[in-house]
């Protein structure tokens, strides 16, 4: 199977704080990953190094997307090459309007416009990005600029987080189509994605094939997304210190 991502020995700091201890990680092509970890492992760090901000320093280690080293690249370099992010909590935008941003990130802008009614945001397109928006309101705008961007690869940052179960359906849905080929769950997935997910819940509309968890900026354990769910959910976290490390992949 080819490996889409690659991420080996990965070291990185915040500051002066040393976040990831060594991570390593494999998303195959066509493959979706569900990160698991409570809160304060390493999960969000490791999603933004992969996306290459520059707030994260490498200290060590590589990070290969389809074959090549991306490790020193920037953000725009690797946006370009097919990677695409939801993150958790975007920063707001001032002076840069929803609507222009979907036509700057795509030649086919003006008909995703036209899709926004789809992910109800045709009243957000004149306003600036994030600026007042709620939770789910970002959410469902990050997914139209992904659907704009139509990246090979998607880092999403607990896509269910701070929204309501309406919102939650909606962005399952959008996420789901993002990565499979229409909307028949029949059809085979043609985007690859890392997903951060604390509650599971969007693991009803993605069909996860690969679960790992993360502890104290390490890969500790890999498996069955649902039978890892289960056992954090039955026991927390406490066995995964039992685990050792995963060194290689």
């Amino acid at each position: 199977m080819t490996e889409m991502l690659k991420v080996v020995d990965l070291h990185a700091c915040a500051g002066e704080r040393e976040i990831l201890k060594g991570v390593n990680l494999t998303v195959n092509e066509g493959e979706t990953c569900v990160l698991f970890g409570p809160n304060g492992s390493g999960k969000s760090t490791l999603m933004s190094t992969i996306m290459g901000y520059s707030s994260i320093e490498v200290t060590q280690g590589e990070i290969l997307f389809k074959g090549e080293d991306i490790t020193d690249k920037t953000v725009d370099q690797r946006a370009k090459m097919g990677i695409g992010m939801m993150m958790q909590r975007p920063p707001n935008i001032f002076g840069v309007k929803l609507g222009d941003l979907i036509k700057a990130s795509s030649p086919n802008g003006e008909e995703i416009l036209g899709k926004a009614p789809e992910f109800k945001m045709q009243g957000f397109l004149d306003r600036e990005v994030n600026v007042g928006f709620s939770g789910g309101e970002i959410k469902r705008s990050e997914l139209l600029q992904l659907t704009a961007q139509k990246p090979e690869f998607i880092l999403l940052d607990e896509p269910e987080s701070g929204v309501d179960l309406e919102n939650i359906d909606l962005i399952g849905r959008k996420v789901h189509d993002l990565l499979y080929d229409g909307n028949c769950p029949g059809k085979q997935r043609h985007v690859s994605s890392l997903v951060i997910t604390h509650t599971g819940q969007i693991m009803d509309y993605i069909g996860a094939d690969r679960g790992y968890v993360m502890r104290n900026g390490r890969i500790h354990c890999s498996g069955r997304p649902g039978d890892l769910l289960k056992e954090i959910r039955e026991n927390g976290y406490g066995e995964c210190d039992t685990c050792q490390p995963i060194i290689n992949l």
